[in-house]
């Protein structure tokens, strides 16, 4: 007979998780981890019966979040233009809020434990982002290209950005910064015509 799982103990090994890797890397110990958490070894084994099975689920949970994140208070009667300027401006403040778990994700997204499963859900919590992708591009110099090569070149002005803005933070928010403002034009600029 399985014990029930305590879902504070799930949500305390997760935090636990992205504090530990984003210390020590993905080779941190399972026994790290639980320490951190405030459990016994067990506890996690309990929980989640391997750390393979931690770090899928915390990658689903961080994409999970950022894509909440992201795309909370969309406006829908506004254009394509002003939902990705949200998305972006939301985006920006999720990742410069938020380092440590950005950082995580980044070494989640390259790790070869992650599973085809758990990337498939990572998509769908990301399904928006991807529709509203298709909607900016149409007619645009990349609407031809595939999504997944457009989601890399994105993503790429996006980390050199809040690179930036992490190790040189501006006298406001983030997402009111000039570059962060320079950078979502770039975007613009290549998706739309």
């Amino acid at each position: 007979m399985s014990r029930r799982r305590n879902p504070a103990h799930r949500e305390a090994l997760l935090s636990a998780a992205v504090e530990m890797i984003a210390v020590q890397g993905l080779t941190v110990s399972t026994a790290t981890i639980a320490k951190q958490a405030g459990v016994s070894a067990g506890t996690l084994f309990n929980t989640f019966e391997s750390k393979s099975l931690l770090v899928n689920q915390l990658y689903v949970s961080l994409k999970a979040e950022m894509g909440r994140a992201t795309s909370g208070g969309l406006p829908a009667e506004a254009g394509p233009r002003d939902q990705l300027r949200h998305v972006w401006d939301r985006w920006v403040g999720w990742a410069t809020g938020t380092p440590e778990k950005r950082r995580v994700l980044a070494q989640l997204d390259v790790a070869e434990d992650i599973t085809a499963e758990s990337r498939d859900a990572a998509h769908q919590a990301l399904s928006g982002m991807g529709e509203l992708l298709e909607r900016c591009r149409a007619g645009g110099p990349m609407q031809n290209v595939p999504l997944r090569f457009v989601l890399r070149i994105l993503s790429s002005i996006a980390d050199a950005t809040i690179d930036d803005l992490i190790d040189r933070p501006g006298p406001g928010s983030a997402t009111d910064d000039p570059r962060s403002s320079a950078a979502f034009d770039a975007i613009w600029r290549a998706l739309a015509r």
